[in-house]
């Protein structure tokens, strides 16, 4: 005969299954995404190696410029990383990109690769009289004003005596209703530290998939914007 407690363990014994069904598929929907891209450690190793990869591809002729910026300086996303939009920049140019990283300390989850942490060691081996082009922002979208600020004025601290222009972020679809904040900001510090902002919250380019990254044409309409800005910048 059946006691008062052999339904409850029946059914407990019904429902384990379900519920070991739920928590694997609540890991896996944990889990997907890092499979999809990879652990995030893999990922930070990636972009240094695709950083160092970037930065031995110097182009042009003339005059040295530094690039400091984030994964579109990077080309993170295309065929051919070293047709990333710097390369179309007048005069001798070296790109000092890491993906993912920002003008705050924490723009990044690969640590502290911000550009004030990066733009010195770059300028090391680079004369004194080169150009300092810093492109970024979109991945400070979710920092503070405080952090950011903090980052900028660093950035400036480690490049004092270069000629610097600023280049904030574009309106990339994916983080469009947050990086007005952004570049408000960048147009401000430029102002108050007078240093030259072009602001490409306006400019019209095409992106990938992502949303967030260029296309090869979109990089090169970018660089052509930019290298326009850095000449109008350039005049009395």
């Amino acid at each position: 005969m059946l006691g008062p407690l052999s339904v409850p363990r029946r059914r407990l014994l019904l429902l384990a299954p379900v519920a070991l069904l739920v928590a694997l598929a609540a890991v896996l929907v944990v889990l997907a995404p890092e499979r999809a891209t990879g652990s995030y450690a893999e990922r930070c190793e990636r972009f240094a190696v695709d950083a160092e990869a970037r930065a031995a591809a110097v182009s042009g002729t003339g005059a040295p410029v530094l690039v400091v910026g984030d994964s579109w300086s990077v080309g993170l996303g295309l065929a051919d990383p070293t047709a990333s939009w710097p390369a179309r920049l007048d005069g001798r140019v070296h790109v000092a990109g890491f993906s993912g990283s920002g003008f705050s300390a924490r723009a990044s989850g690969c640590g502290d690769v911000s550009f004030a942490t990066r733009a010195p060691v770059a300028l090391g081996a680079l004369p004194a009289e080169t150009l300092v082009v810093v492109e970024g922002g979109l991945n400070d979208w979710d920092r503070s004003a405080d952090e950011i600020t903090t980052g900028f004025e660093d950035l400036l601290s480690t490049v004092a005596g270069h000629r610097v222009v600023v280049v904030g972020p574009a309106g990339a679809p994916s983080r469009a209703a947050y990086v007005g904040r952004v570049d408000a900001l960048l147009a401000e510090l430029s102002a108050r530290h007078d240093v030259a902002y072009l602001s490409a919250l306006d400019v019209d380019l095409d992106y990938l998939d992502d949303r967030l990254h260029l296309t090869p044409a979109a990089h090169a309409a970018f660089g052509d914007w930019v290298a326009a800005g850095v000449r109008g910048a350039a005049r009395p």
